[in-house]
This record gives structure tokens, sequence and C-alpha cells, in this order.
């Protein structure tokens, strides 16, 4: 097959210069070629399988002599396979695609492999019945996780049972791949020709002259706009003309699927139905009713029926307000809506009642001010210093590199920016891994992260200009990177985010938004991009008079999603299959406002669940979120930059990373368990609709 082809493209010198596996500090990106993708990791594989025989053969394992070496095998294969996933992420192309999807088998079959090893299980448990009562307590959780993850890889299963299990892993690695591939393909398959001025009345500058220089390079007259994520929601939010709205939307919400302008082409539906044929066999052959179950097994929530019972919970709180704002919506316009228009119409209302508007606050955000101002938050509450270093090597010239100061003036850690969209890279905002934490006897590494955004790149003479929904973006993936880059925990399987129940991940990121609607902070990261002056102080309060505009709509929305993708991996059945529009419509009966046409394909690009890690687990967003506004209320009862409530944070959030259940991590901050008061209090829900304390 033609996964095993790149190999003999490499000769035996440049494969002994692989620069995957030179063990640099920082990737050298520019020097990675689609070519060495594959040769570097069944290199790190196989030497890495190697080893393991070795250790599984121990007759007296201990902490030291066996789980210190596989901490340090996994941060490896971390290390090697980091910059070829984000490259896939951030500059596709169909070479990089191929190694990078040849590779996949070889990741899943050696995970699967070292998660079902009898003996390191045996050892494992060896090492906490004989070493348990001295160990650390992180080292504690170290065991504690990887038993954990033992049993949920089948180690104890029949051999066949296991095998199937192994094998069904390796389809969904593969298969959620190519979701992704054809999300991208779709929507960098699909563009609109505008000849007409009056089509892009209400459309920014920025927008526009990108529009014309796209126009002018592929020779042809008027405006090319493409599918990127800023174009289309600057389109349905901004663009007066309706017939643009449409087409836009139209084009968005049927990516790869069978409607749509690319019906067809790239079309996801047969994909979503294996996947999840596959999650529900894995989950199955762990003896799960189904895969949520199986989801939930890492998670802060512990069962099915109550995560059901929250999302309904905050459906109940937030559905009044929602029907009184898209009511209201209606009577502003003066008739019924279509999908495409309430962003359209949201805007103008809101501008209407509170004299700001996303693209009017633009050239108050430039992104310089605006990271100035993020940074002095760190700096605040943390005591941390953020320097940008030149030199680190990049994947694109618009990338920028930071490091992370410590108190005491050492590095605590850094990170690339990614900021701007562009043909060929990922949409949305995401933090990842570039190199995790490690302080282990074979040696040491600083915490590396990604930060990837998708906004507007600058003009000419001007700098990025944000929406204040753009500095939202911004501050969320940055609470995600605090939470990677101050991780105090040696350990590469707890350090940062990794080892974090997944409903809790959220949680320093929606903090860190908060920040965002601070007058103090807002009065710091704006300055208009031409004459520095701040946002004025009228418009700041109108700005943050905005937060619970359509509070419900937006909850409830987000609930349409996270029940949707809770109820297709509870109620998979081999029979029925998957029934995803069937339970699309369902869930939209029980708590979808605003109507959507019946041609809406939006599961066919969510790539959230069929692609990322948040299958069965949509539903964190909400959860985090409550977490968040309890923990950023602890803040307000003593102030927002009160060091010791952010040091009381940094010590039982940021830090711990996965060392400690999230629950009890939460406890110990706030002083009792989270309560749901004060996210409805935030969204200035709490209170309509009958909804009390």
């Amino acid at each position: 097959m033609a996964a095993h082809s790149t190999a003999v493209n490499l000769t035996r010198r440049e494969r002994m210069h692989n620069p995957l596996l030179d063990g640099q500090p920082l990737p050298p990106f520019l020097e990675i070629r689609p070519e060495h993708v594959e040769p570097a990791v069944r290199e790190v594989l196989t030497e890495n399988r190697a080893r393991i025989e070795e250790l599984a053969t121990l007759t007296l394992p201990t902490f030291a002599t066996l789980i210190e070496p596989l901490e340090e095998l996994q941060h490896r294969v971390a290390r090697t396979w980091s910059p070829v996933s984000h490259l896939n992420a951030v500059q596709n192309s169909d070479a990089l695609r191929s190694g990078y999807n040849a590779c996949l088998p070889l990741l899943s079959a050696y995970q699967t492999d070292l998660a079902q090893s009898e003996p390191l299980f045996h050892a494992y448990r060896t090492i906490a019945d004989q070493e348990g009562a001295a160990l650390a307590p992180v080292q504690r959780q170290v065991i504690e996780h990887a038993m954990r993850d033992f049993r949920l890889a089948g180690v104890g299963l029949p051999a066949e049972r296991k095998e199937r299990f192994k094998t069904a892993m390796l389809e969904l690695t593969q298969l959620q791949s190519k979701f992704e591939e054809n999300v991208l393909d779709a929507t960098n398959g699909w563009s609109r020709r505008v000849t007409e001025p009056s089509e892009l009345r209400g459309l920014n500058d920025m927008l526009i002259e990108l529009a014309a220089r796209r126009a002018h390079e592929r020779g042809v007259a008027g405006w090319i706009l493409n599918l990127d994520q800023p174009t289309y929601v600057a389109v349905v939010t901004d663009a007066e003309s309706e017939g643009l709205r449409r087409d836009f939307y139209e084009a968005w919400m049927t990516r790869a699927s069978d409607r749509g302008p690319c019906a067809g082409r790239w079309d996801n539906s047969a994909v979503i139905e294996e996947i999840l044929k596959r999650r529900h066999e894995a989950a199955r052959l762990l003896d799960f009713a189904n895969y949520a179950e199986y989801a939930l097994a890492t998670r802060m929530a512990h069962s099915v029926a109550q995560v059901l019972e929250f999302l309904r919970e905050l459906a109940t709180a937030a559905r009044a307000a929602a029907l009184e704002e898209f009511a209201e919506l209606e009577s502003f316009v003066g008739h019924r809506l279509a999908a495409w228009d309430v962003g359209f119409h949201a805007e103008r209302l809101q501008r209407e009642r509170f004299s700001v508007s996303q693209e009017e606050l633009r050239p108050y955000f430039p992104l310089p001010r605006v990271l100035g101002g993020l940074f002095e938050v760190a700096e605040r509450l943390f005591g941390v210093a953020v320097r940008e270093r030149n030199g680190a090597p990049v994947w694109h010239p618009d990338v920028r590199f930071f490091d992370i100061v410590g108190a005491s003036g050492e590095v605590v850690g850094s990170f690339y920016l990614d900021a701007y969209a562009r043909p060929n890279k990922r949409s949305g905002a995401w933090m990842d891994e570039c190199v995790g934490r490690k302080r282990l006897p074979s040696g040491a590494a600083r915490p590396v992260a990604y930060l990837v955004c998708n906004f507007l790149p600058p003009g000419e003479g001007r700098p990025a200009l944000l929406t204040h929904d753009d500095v939202l973006t911004l501050f969320h993936e940055f609470g995600h990177g605090l939470h990677h880059l101050l991780t105090s925990v040696d350990y590469p399987s707890l350090a940062g985010i990794n080892g974090v129940a997944w409903d809790a991940v959220e949680l320093p990121s929606q903090f860190l938004e908060n920040y965002a609607w601070n007058p103090q902070v807002l009065q710091r990261i704006s300055g208009h991009f031409e004459s520095g002056v701040p946002l004025p102080a009228n418009t700041q309060e109108r700005l943050i008079a905005t937060r619970s505009f359509h509070a419900g709509l937006s909850m409830m929305r987000q609930l349409e999603f996270s029940l949707f993708d809770f109820r297709i991996h509870t109620e998979y059945s081999p029979g029925r299959g998957a029934r995803v529009l069937e339970i699309l419509d369902e869930v939209r009966r029980e708590v979808a406002v605003v109507p959507v046409p019946e041609w809406n394909r939006f599961p066919n690009s969510f790539g959230h669940i069929f692609a990322g890690g948040y299958a069965a687990g949509y539903y964190s967003y909400k959860w985090a979120e409550v977490l968040a506004a309890d923990a950023f209320a602890a803040f307000e009862e003593r102030g927002v930059f009160d060091r010791p409530t952010a040091l009381r944070f940094l010590d039982a959030i940021l830090s711990r990373g996965g060392s400690r259940d999230a629950l009890e991590a939460f406890i110990e901050f706030r002083g009792r368990r989270p309560d749901v008061t004060a996210l409805l209090r935030q969204h200035g829900i709490l209170g309509r609709g009958g909804i009390r304390a």
C-alpha cells in the first residue's frame, strides 16, 4: 500500500539526519519534509518497542526502573509526532497528508499494544502494592491513571476481543482523519465571486481588500470571498445582501455533506456512520452499554443520567429567556427570520440597543495592543512575564514565539502564536502541545505550546484588527496555554492538560475569558490603531452590557450541540445505525429556538466530536463554564487581581495538571462543590423566566 512508499524516498544519509529525530529543543519546522515523517515515526516506535520488551521482563519492577523509563518513551513519541500533527493542521498539503495518514495505524497499534500489555499491567499493579505507601501522591496518581487506561484498553479481554478492540481503534483514527480532511477540502473547495460592489455593503474594508487581492491573483474582475471562518462570520453578521448571506450560510452548513453547492463531494455522512459504529463496538467490547458510558470513565461526570440531567437543567433555566430574545428579534425586524438572517439582525438590534458593533470595535483592538494587555493580565495574576524571542524556528513567516518567564527570571515555558487565517489551515482556534514538561532522571524539558487562531491578517500599513469576539478567543486559548505552561508536574502523562478530566479541561480557558470583559483590562488591551486612544469609557460600558445580550439563545444553541453529541453516542444501536439526522431533529424539537432549513447538515463538519477529542463530551464546555464562572466569582469577591486568590488558583488548578482529581482540586480552591448559580447570573439569566438562586 502507498503508506509505506515514503521511506524509500530518503537516502541513508538523509535518514541519519532526519530533523524529526534530531532531539533539538524546538522542532526545525522548515527542515521537515513529508518524506521524513514515516521513517521517523517507524524508527521511534521500533526503538520504543524494543525497550518496552526489556522493561516488561524486569523481575522486580519499581517506579524508578519501570514507570519513569516508560514516561520517557511516551514523551519521545509525543515529541516526534507533535510537529507532524501540527503541520498537518496549519500547513496541509497532499504529500504531508499522505505521510501523516501512513503513520496513524502505526501509532494506533503502538498505543493499543502498550495499553493492552498484560506484563506491564501486572508490573504497575505490583509497584502499587509494594511501593504505594512510600510513593509521592503524584506518583500514585501516575499509577492510578495508567491502571485505569490499561482497563479501558481491554488489557483483561480474551485474545480475540482484544485484537478486535485494537482494530476498532485503528479504524477510528483513520476515519477521524478522513472526516477532518473532507471538512478542510470542502472549506477550501468553495468560494464566492462578487462582481457588484453593492453586494459587499456592510463588510469591513480589510475583508474587501483581501477579496480584491485574491481576484487579482486569479486574473478575474471583482472580488473573491473564500469560505474561511473569519469571512463566513463577517458575511453572515454584517453583509447587507441577503443573497450573499444565504449563499455563505448554505456553503458553510452543508460542508462535506450530501447537500449544498458541493453536494456529494467530500461527503462525511458514511464516515460519521462508521465512526459511531466503531466507537460503539469498542465500548461494548469493554462491557460498557454505549460509548458515552465508556467516555465518562475518565470524566468528572460519572453517569449518562447525570450529564443529561445537567444539560436539561440548563435548558430549563435558559429556554424562557431564549424564546423571549428570539420573539423580540423577529418583532424588531417585522417578519419571520431565516437562519442566515439571525446573526445579521441580531447585530443590528445590539447596535441599536447598545450603540456598539463588533466591526466598529475592530480599530480599537489591534493585535499588538491586545497581546500586551493579555500578557499583563498573566503577570498581575501569576507573577510571570511574557517576552517575545526572535530566531526560534517557525513554519510560516507570520508565526511568533514567546517565552514565559517566572518570578526568579527563569524561562518556565514557551509558546508559538499562529494568529491568521490562510489557505490549507484548519479553521477555528486551538491550543496544543508542542513539548510536554518532564523532569526525569533521563533529562528535563520545559513545556512548549502551540496557540492557533484564524483572525483576519494585517493589511497594508496596519496591524491585524480584532473584533471583541476575536479577543475572547485569544484569551480563551491563552488560558489553555497557561494550563499547559505553568504546570509543576514532572511526569509527562500528568503534566499540563494531560490526564485532566476532559469536562474540566476548559476551566482555565473559560476562566480567563472573564478578564476580556473587565473594565481595567479593556482599558489596557484597547487603543485605536491610528491614534492609540483607548476604547472610550461609555463604549466600554455598552460593550460590557452586551455580554448578556442573547445569552439565552447562545446557551440553547450550545445545549443543542451537547445533547445531540451525547444522545448519538448513548443511543447508537447496530440494528438501527446512527440515526444522526433523526436524533438531531428530536433534539431541535426539544431545545432549539432558531429554526433551521431541512438541508442544514452541520453534523458533517462537527469536527469537535467526529475528529477531535469531544466525542460524548461536547457538554464539557457548559460543564466547565459552570466551574469557570464559579471560580471567577471567588475573584470578584476579593478583587479580580487579588494575588493570594490567583496563587491559590495557580496552585490548586493550573499547576496540578492531571495529578489531582478535578473535583477535589476545585473544592480545594473554592472551599465547596461547584454551583450553577454564578453562570446563570453572569449571563443575565438568573431572575428571568422565574429562575432564582
